[in-house]
């Protein structure tokens, strides 16, 4: 499958959720990705041999960080959340404290 935009990614992992029947309540699905986020954070563990070597992504690095983004766009849909307009809205907010913290560099990251 080609995705294009957001609208295609959203499409795409609402078909699958749909085919997989993956739909619980919001609290459920929260613990879902904290266990994935877990398995994202063992296999950058395992990648580093413990922080004894740098990071570099790897194939399992790919699939665990896809399995949490799906997760992630999964709670957006069933919750009813436009996920590109909220990620947007977040880099927007970031933008304004990275602003604020060049006249005030002592506001960041904990400024308005």
């Amino acid at each position: 499958m080609i995705v294009t935009d957001s609208q295609d990614l959203m499409s795409a992992v609402t078909t699958a959720a749909d085919a997989a029947q993956q739909h619980a309540p919001a609290p459920t699905m929260l613990l879902e990705a904290q266990t994935l986020l877990g398995e994202l954070a063992a296999v950058a563990t395992a990648a580093t041999d413990h922080g004894r070597r740098p990071f570099r992504a790897n194939p399992e690095w790919d699939a665990a960080l896809g399995a949490l983004g799906f997760a992630v766009y999964n709670l957006a849909d069933q919750t009813g959340v436009d996920i590109t307009a909220a990620i947007l809205a977040h880099a927007a907010r970031l933008g304004q404290r990275a602003a604020h913290s060049a006249e005030e560099p002592d506001a960041w990251p904990f400024g308005n």
